[in-house]
């Protein structure tokens, strides 16, 4: 056997040289992002332009060095664009600097407490919010320098502002601006071949270049860029001021920092891995180590100067999108924005000021994202949305954000204490429903449902809620006893059913009795076929499936609401002495599809449809080819953990792979092989056999000479396992730890080697592995154990097959390679 790697021999250092192009051109292109971008909103913070200059390089090459995040890009922070403002105003530039090496040693420390998930607590809406409020407050200041004006010390105020402005324009200035945001927002629709060429260059940089270009030419009089020299640039001093306050500031810039540079780097992870395939991405995001690289780069731009550090989306976007494969883009960018800073200040001093206005206004106004807000709709936080953008944009981030989690606590609070409890009578049954979480809040309302259903009626009480506390517990377990004792009958139904059905049981046998009668089973565990959509009472039925009769557990009648019983001391349907009507036969086929469609549509289809409509609009794109055996009891899914698009899933009886040229071949398993390693370049393909199966029972037990029907000349491929079993060259495949339990585990195990030989000898696979591009996986599923086997090396390798289990932390067995023998 040799083994299989994804690459080449000798590849690696092709495939190395590749990299650091990859890498130099997309850092080429952030840096012409970048530049812009760290002057404009070094502009729109008051704060020196080279501070900008400086946060763009020490974020890039340290930040992108240290960090947890390959491709994200870090630079001047604009959700604190706003913040940075208000403490320049209020404590002066030198100060500021000091606060941003403050903020940057508690992200620092905060990393060392590993607790960097614990920021990602905090709700989108109020993050979407923050950036969306900071967008608007941006916005509204840098449209006063678009006019030809200066900004107002608040959003407030320069609303108040604007007649006044727009009574005294600056025809230059809003001509420049007009013209930048005119090639802003035209140069990514540019038609034809040269607009496709000219697309290359970031939009930012060729709106800027023609605003500055077209200024010089025209000799036209307004504000410019103005870079002293960096001999005269300010370093910071020790904090001046009010101790809280420079600790609020300190803790603002450290959380509104944070959240940015963690939202950012799950969000280029999530880009990173809609976009590439398994192979080709760079490591996952270790947030822990990302927040160490920002507090890292946060203590150095501003001991340097410079402004406050924050990963970016746009740039991290950019970088993805230009091909970058490796933390190298994000080093040279900054490499790039220091050279910049040092040989090309004549060239900077020309820029408008107006252009850069314009730049940042644009970018506020993008900081508003419809998508965020058809989100937040779509999940009932639209209060909690517009709430934080109006404080953020009246009252300043950190009074925001904190009146956005007054309020979604608020919000959250509400919607566990509402309930609705209603009460129809539909042929003399009693249906009352109770809809939300039961607590001790809604056992007021819950009793006076109650009391108003007349004794010796027949009831049933849904529980349509995820929890139910002990005083809702209480009052249905007293009025349940009060009314089974007056002749009635009752019927609990819904999900909490499980919390009554537990503490009944525990109640039961804590008194003595047993957990179940016999002849008074629960109605917990015996759902009625017309509710479909509830799980079965059983516990084997509750993580996976809506479906009734996949399995034994049911009783084999449905017992009717009965109309008289004793009082029992627990909620339960008690059976009255009279005959039971004959039980309901079994629903199967069309009637049970049905019930299964309709608990997809309502249970299922809501949380799965965004993601379905993404994969329609951009297609398929599966990771691997899994070839495994029709049998109904196999679930690739649950096996594997997968979800829609994952999978390129190929099912026949025996799960064989048909040799090439071979006799009674069948084509449609070829034909996805191609499919599959052509078209859809999967990485790898996957062989699943399973225990018990009934093709290679029948293998073993077919006899030269019968009739040849359609299952037989099927079978006949799966003969070269057979053959392999039997032969003295081949040692058998065995399960680590033991041999097989009998021939049918044997030629189980052995067809799953086989076929994966077979798999070689397909022209496209063949290909695929010798350019390294690959692998080939053999799996086992053990039914009766619901263990899962992975093939790997034994240890005398060319003599056994070894499949060893794989637990519940094995994701490194996922990475070996399946070898074949030579």
């Amino acid at each position: 056997m040799t083994a299989t790697s994804p690459k080449a021999e000798g590849a690696p250092h092709k495939g190395h040289r590749a990299d650091l192009h990859a890498d130099l051109s997309a850092s080429l292109t952030v840096f012409l992002i970048a530049l812009p971008l760290s002057l404009g909103i070094a502009l729109a913070t008051g704060a020196p332009l080279q501070a900008g200059l400086v946060a763009a390089a020490v974020g890039g090459i340290v930040a992108g060095r240290l960090g947890g995040t390959p491709l994200l890009v870090s630079g001047p922070a604009t959700g604190l664009t706003v913040v940075t403002a208000e403490l320049i105003q209020r404590y002066g530039w030198r100060t500021t600097c000091a606060i941003t090496v403050l903020a940057g040693c508690c992200q620092l420390g905060l990393a060392a407490l590993r607790t960097a998930r614990s920021a990602l607590m905090v709700s989108p809406a109020i993050v979407h919010g923050m950036l969306a409020g900071v967008g608007v407050t941006i916005a509204l200041a840098q449209l006063h320098i678009v006019l030809g004006g200066t900004p107002q010390s608040s959003a407030f105020a320069n609303v108040l502002g604007l007649p006044g402005q727009l009574a005294n324009l600056h025809p230059a200035a809003l001509g420049i601006s007009a013209l930048t945001l005119a090639v802003l927002l035209g140069w990514p629709r540019l038609p034809g071949r040269i607009g496709l060429a000219l697309r290359k260059v970031p939009a930012a940089l060729a709106a800027v270049a023609t605003a500055t270009a077209f200024a010089t030419l025209t000799g036209l009089t307004l504000p410019r860029v103005d870079l002293p020299s960096w001999r005269s640039h300010a370093l910071p001093e020790l904090p001046e001021g009010p101790v809280l306050g420079i600790v609020a500031a300190v803790l603002t810039v450290t959380l509104v920092g944070s959240v940015e540079s963690l939202l950012s780097a799950v969000a280029t992870d999530k880009l990173i891995a809609s976009q590439r395939r398994t192979g080709h991405r760079p490591p996952r995001a270790d947030l822990d180590r990302e927040l160490h690289g920002q507090g890292a780069a946060n203590v150095l731009s501003g001991l340097l100067g410079g402004l406050p550090i924050a990963g970016g989306a746009v740039r991290s976007v950019a970088n993805v999108k230009s091909g970058a494969v490796s933390r190298r883009s994000v080093m040279l960018h900054g490499l790039w924005i220091l050279l910049a800073a040092a040989l090309l200040v004549p060239v900077l001093d020309l820029i408008p000021l107006a252009a850069l206005a314009a730049l940042v206004m644009a970018l506020g106004v993008q900081m508003v994202n419809a998508t965020h807000l058809r989100t937040v709709t779509r999940h009932r936080e639209i209060v909690v949305y517009v709430t934080t953008i109006a404080a953020v944009v009246l009252g300043g981030v950190l009074e925001g954000v904190a009146i956005g989690i007054a309020v979604a606590v608020a919000i959250a609070l509400h919607r566990l204490a509402r309930t609705r409890i209603t009460v129809e009578v539909q042929d003399g049954v009693h249906r009352v429903w109770a809809r939300g979480q039961l607590t001790f809040l809604a056992v007021p309302r819950l009793s006076r449902v109650l009391n108003q259903i007349p004794p010796g009626g027949r009831v049933v009480v849904e529980l349509d809620g995820s929890f139910m506390d002990h005083a809702a517990y209480e009052t249905l377990q007293d009025w349940q006893h009060a009314h089974l004792v007056h002749g009635g009958s009752l019927e609990v139904t819904g999900r909490s059913t499980t919390r009554m059905t537990g503490a009944d049981r525990a109640e039961r046998a804590h008194q003595g009795h047993p957990a179940h009668q016999p002849h008074q089973p629960h109605r917990a565990d015996q759902r009625s076929h017309h509710r479909g959509a509830h799980r079965g009472g059983h516990q084997c039925c509750r993580p996976w499936t809506p479906w009734m009769n996949h399995c034994d557990h049911r009783p084999a009648a449905e017992p009717t609401i009965p109309g008289a019983a004793a009082a029992p001391d627990s909620l339960q349907a008690v059976e009255t002495p009279a005959p039971a009507p004959a039980p309901a036969p079994r629903r199967r086929g069309a009637g049970q599809l049905a019930n299964g469609i309709s608990a997809f549509q309502r249970d299922t289809a809501p949380h799965v449809r965004e993601e379905l409509a993404r994969l329609a609009r951009e297609g398929q794109r599966p990771s691997q080819l899994f070839l495994t055996c029709a049998d109904s009891r196999l679930v690739t899914s649950m096996i594997t953990a997968s979800g829609p698009g994952d999978l390129f899933t190929v099912r026949n009886v025996g799960n064989l792979v048909p040799l090439p040229g071979a006799e009674a071949t069948d084509d449609s398993v070829a034909a996805a092989i191609e499919y599959a390693v052509d078209v859809l370049k999967v990485d790898s393909i996957t062989v699943c056999g399973h225990s018990g199966c009934g093709a290679m029972q029948a293998l073993l037990n077919s006899t030269p000479g019968g009739p040849m029907t359609p299952l037989r000349r099927w079978l006949r491929h799966g003969l070269p396992s057979l053959e392999r079993m039997a032969s003295r060259h081949h040692a058998w495949a065995r399960i680590a730890g033991r041999l097989p339990a009998d021939a049918v585990e044997q030629l189980c195990l052995t067809n799953v080697v086989q076929q994966l030989e077979h798999l070689r000898a397909h022209e496209s696979v063949a290909r695929r592995l010798a350019e390294g591009t690959l692998e080939l996986h053999g799996m086992y599923f053990h039914v009766g154990e619901a263990q899962a086997y992975l093939l790997s090396e034994g240890e005398d390798f060319f003599d056994c097959r070894v499949f060893d289990s794989v637990g519940h932390q094995a994701g490194e067995h996922v990475g070996q390679h399946v070898g074949q023998h030579a």
